[in-house]
Protein backbone atom coordinates (compact mmCIF):
# COMPACT_ATOMS: atom_id res chain seq x y z
CA UNK A 1 0.00 0.00 0.00
CA UNK A 2 2.87 2.37 0.73
CA UNK A 3 3.79 2.80 -2.96
CA UNK A 4 0.17 3.31 -4.00
CA UNK A 5 -0.37 6.02 -1.39
CA UNK A 6 2.91 7.76 -2.20
CA UNK A 7 2.10 7.78 -5.94
CA UNK A 8 -1.44 9.00 -5.27
CA UNK A 9 -0.17 11.86 -3.10
CA UNK A 10 2.41 12.90 -5.69
CA UNK A 11 -0.11 12.73 -8.57
CA UNK A 12 -2.31 15.09 -6.59
CA UNK A 13 0.65 17.44 -6.07
CA UNK A 14 0.33 17.18 -2.29
CA UNK A 15 2.98 17.27 0.39
CA UNK A 16 2.70 14.91 3.33
CA UNK A 17 1.35 17.87 5.32
CA UNK A 18 -1.22 18.59 2.61
CA UNK A 19 -2.43 15.00 2.53
CA UNK A 20 -2.54 14.86 6.32
CA UNK A 21 -4.71 17.97 6.40
CA UNK A 22 -7.20 16.49 3.92
CA UNK A 23 -7.41 13.26 5.93
CA UNK A 24 -7.50 14.85 9.39
CA UNK A 25 -4.34 13.06 10.53
CA UNK A 26 -0.78 14.12 11.32
CA UNK A 27 2.05 14.37 8.81
CA UNK A 28 3.82 11.70 10.86
CA UNK A 29 0.92 9.29 10.24
CA UNK A 30 1.23 9.85 6.49
CA UNK A 31 4.99 9.33 6.72
CA UNK A 32 4.53 6.03 8.59
CA UNK A 33 2.03 4.83 5.95
CA UNK A 34 4.40 5.72 3.12
CA UNK A 35 7.30 3.96 4.85
CA UNK A 36 5.18 0.86 5.38
CA UNK A 37 5.44 1.05 9.17
CA UNK A 38 1.66 1.23 9.63
CA UNK A 39 -1.49 1.33 7.53
CA UNK A 40 -4.50 3.64 7.84
CA UNK A 41 -7.46 2.39 9.85
CA UNK A 42 -10.60 1.37 7.95
CA UNK A 43 -12.31 4.74 8.40
CA UNK A 44 -9.28 6.54 6.97
CA UNK A 45 -9.09 4.04 4.09
CA UNK A 46 -12.73 4.86 3.29
CA UNK A 47 -11.95 8.58 3.42
CA UNK A 48 -8.93 8.19 1.10
CA UNK A 49 -11.05 6.10 -1.26
CA UNK A 50 -13.80 8.72 -1.38
CA UNK A 51 -11.60 11.84 -1.52
CA UNK A 52 -9.32 10.51 -4.25
CA UNK A 53 -11.77 8.31 -6.18
CA UNK A 54 -9.75 5.13 -5.77
CA UNK A 55 -11.08 1.72 -4.79
CA UNK A 56 -9.94 0.34 -1.45
CA UNK A 57 -8.65 -2.83 -3.15
CA UNK A 58 -6.57 -0.73 -5.54
CA UNK A 59 -5.36 1.40 -2.62
CA UNK A 60 -4.25 -1.75 -0.81
CA UNK A 61 -2.44 -2.98 -3.92
CA UNK A 62 -4.87 -5.79 -4.72
CA UNK A 63 -5.09 -6.25 -8.48
CA UNK A 64 -8.31 -5.24 -10.17
CA UNK A 65 -8.30 -8.19 -12.54
CA UNK A 66 -9.13 -10.68 -9.82
CA UNK A 67 -7.68 -13.55 -11.84
CA UNK A 68 -4.50 -15.55 -11.57
CA UNK A 69 -2.07 -14.08 -14.08
CA UNK A 70 -0.88 -17.58 -14.96
CA UNK A 71 -3.96 -19.85 -15.26
CA UNK A 72 -6.83 -17.34 -15.33
CA UNK A 73 -8.58 -18.71 -12.24
CA UNK A 74 -10.70 -16.19 -10.32
CA UNK A 75 -8.77 -15.12 -7.22
CA UNK A 76 -9.78 -14.58 -3.64
CA UNK A 77 -7.46 -13.91 -0.72
CA UNK A 78 -7.76 -17.52 0.45
CA UNK A 79 -5.99 -18.78 -2.70
CA UNK A 80 -3.41 -16.00 -3.25
CA UNK A 81 0.09 -17.33 -3.82
CA UNK A 82 2.62 -16.95 -1.02
CA UNK A 83 5.61 -14.79 -1.91
CA UNK A 84 7.33 -15.93 1.28
CA UNK A 85 6.11 -16.93 4.73
CA UNK A 86 5.19 -13.32 5.55
CA UNK A 87 3.51 -12.03 2.41
CA UNK A 88 1.00 -12.95 -0.25
CA UNK A 89 1.23 -12.36 -3.99
CA UNK A 90 -2.24 -11.30 -5.17
CA UNK A 91 -1.34 -11.73 -8.86
CA UNK A 92 -1.21 -15.53 -8.82
CA UNK A 93 -3.02 -18.49 -7.27
CA UNK A 94 -1.27 -20.80 -4.83
CA UNK A 95 -1.24 -23.61 -7.42
CA UNK A 96 0.73 -21.61 -10.02
CA UNK A 97 3.17 -19.63 -7.89
CA UNK A 98 4.95 -20.22 -4.59
CA UNK A 99 7.87 -18.63 -2.74
CA UNK A 100 8.76 -16.22 -5.54
CA UNK A 101 8.66 -18.67 -8.43
CA UNK A 102 6.22 -20.53 -10.65
CA UNK A 103 5.43 -24.05 -9.44
CA UNK A 104 5.87 -25.36 -13.00
CA UNK A 105 7.92 -24.12 -15.93
CA UNK A 106 5.29 -25.35 -18.39
CA UNK A 107 4.48 -23.72 -21.69
CA UNK A 108 1.19 -21.92 -22.26
CA UNK A 109 -0.10 -24.93 -24.24
CA UNK A 110 0.80 -27.23 -21.35
CA UNK A 111 -1.01 -24.89 -18.93
CA UNK A 112 -4.09 -25.01 -21.17
CA UNK A 113 -4.03 -28.82 -21.13
CA UNK A 114 -3.73 -28.78 -17.31
CA UNK A 115 -6.74 -26.44 -17.02
CA UNK A 116 -9.13 -28.18 -19.45
CA UNK A 117 -10.20 -31.00 -17.05
CA UNK A 118 -11.09 -28.42 -14.37
CA UNK A 119 -13.25 -26.31 -16.68
CA UNK A 120 -16.13 -28.78 -17.03
CA UNK A 121 -16.70 -28.10 -20.73
CA UNK A 122 -18.14 -30.88 -22.89
CA UNK A 123 -16.08 -29.92 -25.94
CA UNK A 124 -12.34 -29.87 -25.10
CA UNK A 125 -11.48 -28.13 -28.38
CA UNK A 126 -13.81 -25.20 -27.63
CA UNK A 127 -12.37 -25.03 -24.12
CA UNK A 128 -8.83 -25.07 -25.53
CA UNK A 129 -9.66 -22.21 -27.89
CA UNK A 130 -11.30 -20.22 -25.08
CA UNK A 131 -8.34 -20.72 -22.72
CA UNK A 132 -5.83 -19.75 -25.41
CA UNK A 133 -7.71 -16.46 -25.84
CA UNK A 134 -7.67 -15.85 -22.08
CA UNK A 135 -4.13 -16.94 -21.22
CA UNK A 136 -2.46 -14.97 -24.01
CA UNK A 137 -3.58 -11.77 -22.24
CA UNK A 138 -2.26 -12.74 -18.80
CA UNK A 139 0.98 -11.32 -17.38
CA UNK A 140 2.85 -14.64 -17.41
CA UNK A 141 2.18 -15.33 -21.09
CA UNK A 142 2.20 -11.87 -22.69
CA UNK A 143 5.89 -11.98 -23.52
CA UNK A 144 6.03 -15.76 -24.11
Amino acid sequence: MKEVLLNLRKRQGLSQDGLAEKLFVTRQAVSRWECGETVPNIDTLKLISTRFDIGINELLGIPLSGTCQSCGMPLGQEIFAEEDENSLNPNYCKWCYENGTFTSDCTMDEMIEQCIPHMGWEDPEKCRKFLRGVLVNLERWRSA
